[in-house]
Order: structure tokens, then sequence, then C-alpha cells
């Protein structure tokens, strides 16, 4: 094959999956259908609840599906691997002991993103699910370059992390329209608490991004819209002007 064959681990949530390849596709730099990046998607989405595991609220282990998934996925010839789910990133580790290609994360771009942004950023918002703020993946990824983490959960505003669980599950998960504006209010009392930047740590939220045309609106920094850069470049095609994507 003469370009990188990109792996998808997919599935998590399937609306976020979609939307995923659909950013890959009008953000890559192409005139034709050769020109785009060749992706193996496994849309798995009944692997078990990420959140729910994380939370301890369900026995039932994603850690161990994902790791096999990855594995069926290199067996097909990847030549590197994403996964377009934040919370996810939990199994992170059980994930590289399953494969030997490499797997470009979601949260480190991320962090790299932000960084670049706002040279010197000394603190950064989290809107995630519950299961990533428990899991402390960006606290930790960005505790490792001087960064604090605010989340909703530490907010005077009693509700707000409520909130954003709502929209992500009983909206977007759910089909139904984002409620953007309180989107919007969140991430603006963190931003009244000294966040810098404001991470959309959630790809249901990266598909409520897209649809409102938050991802040039500050102070939001979309994790999604990040991985479908890294993968485009990594892939070894150019990212197409914001301006010029459908």
């Amino acid at each position: 094959m003469s370009q990188p064959l990109v792996g998808v681990l997919g599935g998590v949530g399937p609306l976020a999956t979609a939307y995923f390849l659909q950013r890959v596709v009008v953000s890559t730099q192409a005139e034709r259908d050769q020109d785009h990046v060749d992706l193996l998607v496994l849309n798995h989405a009944t692997i078990p609840d990420r959140t729910a595991f994380v939370l301890g609220a369900s026995p039932e282990d994603p850690g161990p599906v994902l790791a096999a998934d990855a594995r069926r996925l290199e067996g097909f010839g990847v030549d590197f691997l994403v996964m377009p789910c934040n919370t996810a990133h939990y199994f992170t580790q059980q994930v590289l002991e399953a494969i030997t290609v490499p797997f470009v994360s979601i949260i480190d771009v991320t962090v790299a993103a932000a960084l670049e942004r706002a040279p010197g950023l000394g603190a950064v918002g989290l809107l995630a699910t519950a299961g990533t703020v428990a899991s402390r993946v960006y606290h930790d990824a960005f505790a490792a370059r001087g960064v604090e983490v605010l989340t909703p959960d530490g907010n005077d505003t009693a509700g707000d992390q409520t909130m954003i669980n709502s929209i992500i599950y009983d909206q977007v998960k759910a089909g139904l329209p984002a409620d953007v504006d309180a989107l919007r209010a969140v991430a603006a009392r963190l931003v009244e608490r000294g966040a810098g930047v404001v991470v959309l740590g959630c790809t249901e939220l990266s598909v409520a991004a897209v649809d409102h045309d938050l991802l040039d609106e500050a102070p939001f920094l979309d994790s999604m819209d990040e991985l479908v850069r890294a993968t485009v470049v990594r892939a070894g095609h150019q990212v197409r002007p914001r301006a010029e994507q459908g």
C-alpha cells in the first residue's frame, strides 16, 4: 500500500466515530478520491460503557475488549491506531500492551494544542464525561506540563457537571439537539475561574461543536478536531484550511 493505513477504534460512541470520519474527509487537502486518507474502522458499538466502569457502576471492563479490537486492526495491517473517545483513553495501557504499531493519543495531541495556543498557560477548563474527569487522564497529562485542570464539579454553581453529562448522554448520544447555550455558560464559568482554554474533552461534545460552529469559537479547544488534524498529518497528508472546509 502506497500510504499509511489508519486503524480507528470506533463505536465509542457510534455518532462520534461517524463525525470523526467526516471531519477527516473534509479536513484533508484533496482534489480527488485518491488524495484522501485510507482508514480501516472497527465501529464496535457494544463495547461496555467506559464511564460506568471507571465510576465503579458496572463490573464490565471495556479494557480487554478495546485491546482485542486493537489487535484485530493491527492484524489487518494498519500502520497506526487512533481512538476517537476521550474516556476510553483510561484504558490506553491495555491497548498499548496489545499492539506493536504506534497509537496516537487524543489526550496528548489536545494537551500539545492547548500549550501551542496559549503559551504560558496556567489553567485549562475541562468539559468531559464524569468518567473522564474521574479517570484524571487530562489532569495527569496537563500536570506533567505544569498546567492546572479546572472542572465543573469544582464549581460553586451546582449542577454544571450534571448539565454536561446530560448534554453528552441525554442529548447527543440519544440523537437529540445539544443545548449549546448551556455548554457556553458552563465554559464561561470555567473562564471566570481562570481557565485560559476550555477543552471539549468528550467526542460527543465535539459533535455539538461541529453542529454549532464552535470549533473556532473562544475559549473552546476541541479534542476530536485535534485528533483529526494529527491523523491527517501522520497519514502523510496536508490539513485543508478551515475556511475551505465544507
